[in-house]
């Protein structure tokens, strides 16, 4: 009987990675940008997660089978004055430099990609394919035509905004102040359809999400959001929304950052030192390559002394299971925030991404199915805001 069990959990596992190898696999949101703006870090290399924090590089990303990544140019909120709308705009235009040096140098490796067709070329030369998003619309201040510019910079999408309210739109993390979209927020929206700039859901408040769907002419996208159903956390899409992302044609990325997959338990001590921690090194992307450095290995040593309870890859695979009951098999995908804190048990780093595809099997999903959520639904997204665009 133990010889008979193995050889089925061999035999799935076998059939798994078959699947995994055939699927264009695609994580919508990595956060690694972050890291590029370090002098010191390669990309090249491959990096130890538990000594480094990072999690994502591209010998990793060969050994996980991921053929392409959205690295997002990410700004936390400031203030919102012409002075700092000015310098959100030329720290961005930084991120973007980063990526395409660092990418740049290694064309044996990884190429930027642009359209929606770029990864199976890229994917067909052995390389990884490297799309950018941007990820919070401070970028653009209240200027409309720095959507067009990012666009022409290679951004192909734009998650709307972050933790804190900004010119667009309310957060799903801060106080009422637009009721939803603002009026230049709605123009946010036009404009990114004409483009063909898929726009995303994630980080936006409740209200902003239903008139985003309600005015947008093309597929949306929430780059890495998960159940609420399964996670209550106001991050996640409720039930309703699921069902009006499928409405709308779009795709809901399940992200694998612990605390958005599930609720596991707290510690006093540590949560305390780690929010003194957060205090101490506000605004991280504004750090200094040294200050991010000391940030992370304080970090580091704090998980050594209360090492955090992660969710699993089953646990995230409870939430595809319910989000493709709730909005149907072609609407979901992953996004992994990796280097933003995405990260399980399982499942911590790019290298390990085949767990996920091992799990779906487990559960009886298609080869058909795990295509579809390991790319083939963001993909179609992709293509249908392209078209649109050419109309």
């Amino acid at each position: 009987m133990l010889s008979s069990c193995k050889t089925v959990e061999e035999k799935q596992i076998a059939k798994a990675l078959r699947i995994h190898q055939k699927a264009i696999t695609i994580d919508s949101h990595t956060d690694t940008p972050m890291l590029l703006t370090q002098e010191d870090f390669d990309i090249s290399v491959r990096h130890n997660p538990y000594e480094t924090s990072t999690k994502v590089d591209f010998p990793r990303m060969k050994e996980g089978g991921l053929d392409g990544i959205f690295m997002a140019v990410f700004l936390g909120q400031g203030r919102r004055d012409s002075v700092s709308n000015a310098n959100a705009y030329s720290k961005a235009n930084q991120i973007f430099d980063s990526i395409y040096a660092k990418v740049g140098k290694l064309p044996e490796l990884a190429e930027i990609a642009y359209h929606s067709s770029d990864i199976y070329s890229i994917e067909k030369s052995d390389k990884r394919a490297v799309y950018i998003g941007i990820e919070n619309g401070y970028a653009l201040g209240k200027d409309l035509n720095a959507i067009e510019y990012f666009y022409k910079r290679g951004a192909r999408y734009i998650t709307l905004c972050h933790t804190k309210n900004n010119d667009i739109c309310d957060s799903s993390n801060d106080t009422l102040e637009h009721n939803g979209l603002s009026n230049f927020g709605k123009d946010v929206v036009q404009e990114m359809n004409r483009l063909g700039m898929m726009i995303d859901v994630s980080h936006i408040s409740d209200k902003a999400f239903y008139d985003v769907v309600a005015r947008s002419k093309t597929p949306v996208i929430a780059s890495h959001s998960s159940s609420r159903a399964i996670c209550n956390s106001q991050r996640n899409l409720t039930d309703d929304m699921l069902k009006k992302l499928a409405e709308n044609g779009g795709v809901a990325q399940v992200c694998i950052l612990s605390s958005y997959v599930k609720e596991t338990p707290t510690n006093p001590q540590a949560d305390s030192m780690r929010q003194s921690l957060r205090e101490k090194y506000n605004n991280y992307e504004n750090l200094t390559a040294e200050q991010q450095k000391e940030a992370g290995q304080a970090w580091r040593s704090i998980n050594k002394l209360f090492p955090p309870v992660l969710a699993t890859v089953q646990d995230v695979v409870d939430h595809i299971d319910h989000m493709v009951k709730i909005a149907g098999i072609d609407h979901v995908g992953i996004g992994t925030d990796f280097d933003g804190g995405g990260g399980v048990e399982g499942c911590f780093d790019s290298s390990e991404l085949p767990n996920i595809t091992i799990e779906l099997v487990r559960r009886g999903y298609s080869e058909e199915e795990i295509i579809k959520i390991w790319g083939g639904n963001f993909l179609r997204v992709f293509k249908e805001n392209e078209k649109f665009a050419k109309r």
